[in-house]
């Protein structure tokens, strides 16, 4: 049976996002005095939002930020987007067969809204989602707990069992599953065996969700 709400992760999965958010994060680390590669950077970062990365630094690398560090990325991040930013291919198709079908969908991000807003207006998404965005900004914990998706799932008024999320980030599907949603993992740029926890399985394509969700 379809899902009742979709929810779409953002950054990787409606924008190609990731390889750019990685690229600036390792330099800002890497001048701040914690060397890190565009590898690394998605390692140990990939799907959590800014405070995640501060607490994740300051904890196991010993190492204080400094009060500017979120603002001195976003702003780096922002003019590379500007630049460089796609859709990620097929996305835009996904979320019209969705939203055609009747299923209700949102995207549901570690992104502030700030960020989600640019994105789509960057890539031509901003006339699907509107408001229908939710953000790490939103909730006291971002993934991978799962006060994000059950904060978006009550907000649309669906049970979280009736909810399939599209993830791209190991902590994103730990979030879904936490929440009690099935998952699909979506590994173009992550690599399958990193998502394996997705319960509807991995694909590499978005020609290959809307099968999955019975479209």
């Amino acid at each position: 049976m379809p899902p009742e709400l979709v929810i779409f992760d953002n950054d990787g999965v409606l924008v190609d996002s990731e390889p750019l958010s990685n690229s600036v994060m390792a330099t800002v680390l890497t001048e701040l005095g914690v060397p890190t590669t565009v590898e690394g950077s998605m390692s140990r970062f990939l799907g959590r939002s800014l405070p995640a990365v501060r607490h994740i630094v300051e904890t196991e690398d010993g190492i204080t930020l400094p009060i500017d560090f979120e603002g001195s990325y976003t702003d780096r991040l922002h003019d590379l987007f500007t630049t460089s930013l796609t859709v990620v291919p097929g996305m835009r198709d996904v979320v019209e067969a969705v939203a055609g079908a009747g299923i209700a969908y949102c995207v549901a991000s570690s992104g502030g809204h700030d960020k989600i807003r640019l994105t789509h207006a960057l890539v031509g998404l901003t006339d699907l989602f509107a408001d229908l965005t939710f953000s790490a900004d939103d909730v006291a914990h971002g993934k991978p707990e799962p006060d994000l998706f059950l904060h978006a799932a009550a907000s649309m008024a669906v049970d979280p069992a009736a909810c399939i999320v599209i993830e791209d980030s190991p902590a994103g599907v730990e979030a879904a599953r936490r929440a009690g949603m099935d998952c699909i993992g979506f590994a173009a740029r992550t690599g399958t065996g990193a998502l394996h926890a997705a319960t509807l399985g991995v694909v590499t394509a978005a020609d290959d969700i809307g099968p999955i969700l019975g479209l």
